[in-house]
């Protein structure tokens, strides 16, 4: 005798209504409609040889046979979902190796990783916070799986720009600029060549012909940040990061925006790194209003 094979989906909307004891529930539980459900229903008594259902009132309630139907049916679907749960843990394990341009990295790791941890356990993740220029290398070479950087004009094989960010001259808040900005060169505090910011610091300052100079130059954001508190000078970065100590400075020339691009390591990343992928992309969409601000 060739025993018939339950479907497990057939089961699952077996078991979804009885628990929600409404089948209609079920149907919009499962995405299904309920001419669906009631075809799956069938289905299954026609298996099962008997009815699992019987009417009481205008409810149904569980038959004998549906009583021992739903105890063996929890037990397939708890076994299945068990092997795909296992099988899906095996592919988000290992380890993955991020890097962050230093903007990004003080930022949105703590985010980032609360996150990433909470949602899979059992990944390690390495990070990296670096400038642009190390980052691509290390993608380029394959000691990355991931990088979050500033658009340099030079993109890794597998890059996508997710979005844009304004630059803005920054300086102490409540510091007026000079009344003659031609008359003595401007301090900027800026990072060493070379940075994408510097070049369009200076380049936007020369085209309108206001002299400049390099008051310092700085390994970190956060020295940049400190020195410009301190009224040594001016900077031009984006708000990501800006202490509230800062202010955007006005009355000097317009500068463009940045777009911001996620290289990969590869063309076939594992599980695990293209769901942090993701988590990026996520966090990074969920403040972007922010990064635009004119």
């Amino acid at each position: 005798m060739r025993r018939p094979t339950f479907d497990l989906d057939v089961l699952r909307t077996f078991v979804t209504g009885v628990e929600f004891n409404s089948f209609a529930k079920a149907a919009d539980r499962l995405g299904r409609s309920t001419s669906a459900v009631s075809a799956q229903l069938k289905k299954l008594e026609e298996q099962v040889g008997t009815p699992v259902l019987a009417k009481s009132g205008r409810g149904l309630v569980l038959t004998p046979t549906g009583e021992t139907l739903l105890s063996h049916a929890r037990r397939l679907l708890e076994l299945n979902d068990g092997i795909f749960q296992t099988l899906y843990e095996s592919q988000t394990a290992g380890t993955i190796r991020l890097g962050l341009q230093e903007d990004f990295g003080e930022h949105f790791l703590s985010d980032i990783l609360r996150r990433f941890v909470q949602a899979y356990p059992r990944v390690n993740l390495e990070v990296r916070i670096a400038r642009n220029a190390e980052l691509l290398a290390r993608v380029e070479s394959a000691d990355l799986d991931l990088a979050l950087t500033w658009d340099t004009g030079h993109l890794s094989p597998y890059a996508t720009r997710l979005g844009e960010a304004q630059m803005h001259w920054i300086g102490a808040r409540d510091t007026p600029l000079p009344t003659d900005l031609h008359r003595s060169p401007l301090p900027l505090i800026l990072f060493d060549s070379p940075c994408v910011m510097r070049s369009a610091a200076t380049q936007a300052l020369d085209a309108a012909q206001i002299p400049w100079r390099i008051a310092l130059t700085s390994p970190s954001v956060g020295g940049i940040w400190a020195a410009v508190a301190a009224g040594l000078g001016l900077t031009l970065r984006t708000r990501i990061g800006l202490p509230g100590h800062l202010a955007v400075v006005s009355g000097l020339p317009p500068v463009p925006s940045l777009c911001y691009v996620l290289h990969s390591g590869g063309d076939a990343p594992t599980a695990a790194t293209q769901q942090l992928a993701v988590l990026i992309k996520t966090s990074l969409q969920e403040q972007a209003f922010r990064f635009s601000m004119t």
